[in-house]
């Protein structure tokens, strides 16, 4: 086969340019002189034509091996491009690159695939020994021919060619094969040292304009006024947190973006199980490109995969230049068989991070299955049956752990939602819900956006009651930890980590009784405690939130404060969805609908609802979606389930998290989207797409039992 395929190689023609015009499709006069690109021959089903007039306008010319340059593609071609799963139909303007394997991919997909290090076929993994690549146009008018000699714009900036690949008995062979063919270490303290660069601290007393940002807190108490005669139990103060836009103010004619973030300890944590093969694998792999190549070289990564068993099979590195091309190696080695361990997955990744010698000053996991765990949860499993997938070196619930959060991706429609969401709030991450396959890369882009802008951790926020007859009666916070002092005159809310721009909306309600002493009236004041993340120091803003509240006779035309009623709309749909899920558990889908109508209606009756606000009509949208999603037994355990479970995962975190298939532009912005995630997704899109589109959004589309699927 392999002499077979040498001959074919030389009747094509070797190691030469092709050049693809960017309007091809359009000037049919091209058309005539250069035939399209279609379907390349292959080991298995190319042939020679012996009669040259069979192809007379596709003379074989110098050319490289598996291309094959005719008006008429092969059938094969019409198949989606494993990279970006779309038709590869001869006749668009596309050309098709056939490897030696005979797969075959869009010659654009491919060749960005080559460019950030992949030399292996993304669907059998078979090493190839020559593959396509992108240089600059320029080059061409240095000696490097095209193919037929045509007339061509001198403004694309790009064109294709092929490139023979080492001997993998070099040194480049060599040092592959020792990466991933080594015995994995007892003992993960292999990690790759820090970068020691002078701290913020440092600069900052050198006399660098580094000047730490502060945490932003803002209150809003229900109404502004009550009479001085009247009592009210349960009136709620909101508080407001914001952080701020980065870390630290810099010199604007300094590029140090990098250098001015906390950088993180990442390890990925992926489903190679025999679900996964073909497509799933094949767009996570590019999903893990993405990301490896947004890390900077003060981020560490690793990559731990898992099937029956888990392996780490990158170790805690920098993602220098060097460092990027092996991880990629490393991702590229990925292949699919066996069950599915979770609960060995994170074991693995857990273990990275407790024995590591060095520590950046953000760690997280994250965790992608398509699959549900068979050897650690029962067929009918309990809680305490999730509860055990999280080893308890990262389980948040014991106050000693490590604190390094899960988030937990659950790929396609027969991932196990609740061992996901069970993970995910267990170590503090969130949960997403990937239904669509072709949106896990921007899904990842959205994760690491926030995990790429980390600005304060250890965040404490305290309330403390400053009238002497005044009570907390609770506080509302989600997911995050509470603890109130015995007299309920003090309270504190563990928010840990906040991204750049993040926001954290708290209700806090005290009973407040009569008070005839003075026209105004002193309830709360609010405080925050965290830690920067890069220079290590604790902050305390010398700035304090005072609440007060008037306290005339009469009080005449009371408003309810809309940022309060607001966030009461938010808690009230949150309760809904929560009550909504056990309901179609017991398989009780009418209750559960019910349910979410009756908060949609009680909602829509509200202020904030009357005046428009945007998230009231994100959260009725959102109602709706979960009825849809409730219509049957068979809706609701394929996407339904997983679907409301990422929705109270966001709601309880307030943080952005993939929600769905849908990308729907017109659809309003999540919203906990940070800009920096809004930006890691642009990104994202603009690679896939090539150039910048209208920006896809990670939520819920609004009529579900008529979304149209992509092929």
């Amino acid at each position: 086969m392999e002499s077979k395929w040498r001959k074919v190689k030389l009747a094509l023609g070797m190691n030469l340019c092709v050049y693809v015009p960017r309007a091809i499709e359009d000037s049919p006069s091209s058309i005539n002189s250069v035939a399209r690109f279609s379907d390349a021959c292959s080991p298995s089903n190319v042939s020679i034509p012996s009669d040259s007039s069979n192809c007379r306008s596709t003379t074989p010319t110098p050319s490289s091996s598996g291309l094959w340059l005719s008006k008429s593609g092969n059938k094969s071609s019409k198949g989606p491009c494993a990279i970006c799963l779309t038709a590869m139909k001869p006749g668009q303007g596309h050309a098709i690159f056939t490897a030696e394997c005979s797969h075959s991919f869009h010659f654009h997909c491919i060749t960005s695939n080559v460019k950030h290090g992949n030399q292996i076929c993304p669907v059998c993994r078979a090493k190839w020994k020559e593959v396509p690549f992108q240089s600059p146009a320029s080059s061409v008018s240095h000696g490097m021919p095209r193919i037929n000699q045509v007339t061509f714009p001198r403004d694309d900036a790009w064109t294709t060619v092929i490139r023979r690949l080492p001997s993998p008995t070099g040194d480049a062979g060599r040092q592959i094969s020792s990466l991933y063919h080594v015995t994995e270490p007892a003992i993960f303290d292999d990690d790759e040292a820090l970068d020691q660069q002078p701290s913020v601290a440092q600069n900052r007393n050198e006399g660098d304009c580094n000047t730490l940002d502060m945490v932003k807190i803002i209150t809003y108490p229900e109404v502004s006024a009550l009479p001085k005669s009247a009592s009210h139990d349960n009136f709620a103060v909101l508080v407001h947190l914001k952080a701020p836009h980065s870390g630290r103010k810099q010199d604007s004619g300094r590029n140090n973006a990098e250098s001015s973030r906390a950088p993180i300890d990442l390890v990925t944590v992926l489903d190679v199980s025999g679900s996964m093969a073909g497509t799933k694998l094949a767009l996570l792999k590019r999903a893990m490109s993405f990301v490896i190549q947004n890390l900077g070289s003060s981020d560490r990564l690793s990559v731990i995969a898992f099937s029956s068993t888990a392996r780490r099979i990158f170790p805690l590195r920098r993602m220098t230049d060097t460092g990027r091309q092996e991880a990629l190696q490393a991702v590229n080695s990925l292949a699919s068989n066996g069950g599915t361990n979770i609960a060995e997955g994170l074991r693995k990744g857990a273990k990275v991070f407790i024995e590591r010698q060095w520590k950046n000053p953000v760690g997280s996991i994250i965790l992608l299955s398509d699959g549900q765990d068979t050897y650690t949860v029962n067929s009918r499993p309990v809680a305490t049956d999730y509860q055990s997938l999280v080893p308890n070196s990262i389980n948040r619930n014991n106050g000693v752990g490590l604190q390094i959060p899960v988030h937990a991706f659950g790929f396609g429609i027969d991932h196990d939602a609740t061992s996901m969401h069970s993970i995910s709030e267990t170590s503090g991450g969130t949960f997403s819900f990937i239904e669509a396959e072709d949106v896990i890369q921007d899904a990842f882009a959205q994760c690491i956006g926030g995990l790429l802008s980390v600005v304060m951790q250890e965040l404490q926020v305290k309330v403390e009651c400053v009238h002497p007859s005044l009570q907390i009666s609770s506080v509302k916070a989600g997911s995050y930890q509470t603890s109130m002092t015995g007299n309920a005159r003090m309270a504190s809310i563990s928010v840990g980590d906040l991204y750049a721009d993040e926001e954290r909306d708290f209700l806090v309600t005290v009973n407040i009784p009569v008070d005839r002493s003075g026209d105004e009236m002193s309830l709360l004041i609010v405080r925050g405690l965290y830690r920067d993340p890069v220079t290590k120091e604790l902050v305390a803003p010398e700035e304090t939130n005072e609440v007060k509240i008037q306290r005339p006779e009469v009080v005449r035309d009371q408003v309810v404060s809309i940022q309060v009623d607001r966030q009461r709309n938010r808690l009230r749909a949150a309760e809904a969805m929560a009550e909504a899920r056990v309901a179609a558990e017991r398989n009780d889908l009418g209750d559960a609908v019910s349910v979410l109508e009756n908060c949609h209606k009680t909602m829509s009756e509200t202020a904030s609802a009357k005046a428009g606000d945007r998230l009231c009509v994100a959260l009725s949208a959102e109602l709706k979606e979960m009825q849809e999603r409730m219509a049957n037994q068979r809706v609701y355990e394929q996407s339904g389930r997983a679907y409301v479970l990422s929705g109270l995962s966001s709601h309880s975190w307030q943080r952005a998290t993939a929600r769905g298939d849908s990308t729907d532009s017109t659809s309003l912005v999540q919203a906990y989207q940070t800009p920096s995630m809004v930006d890691m997704v642009t990104r994202s899109q603009t690679m896939l797409l090539g150039t910048p589109q209208p920006r896809r959004v990670l939520r819920p589309a609004k009529s579900f039992p008529h979304r149209h699927r992509r092929q």
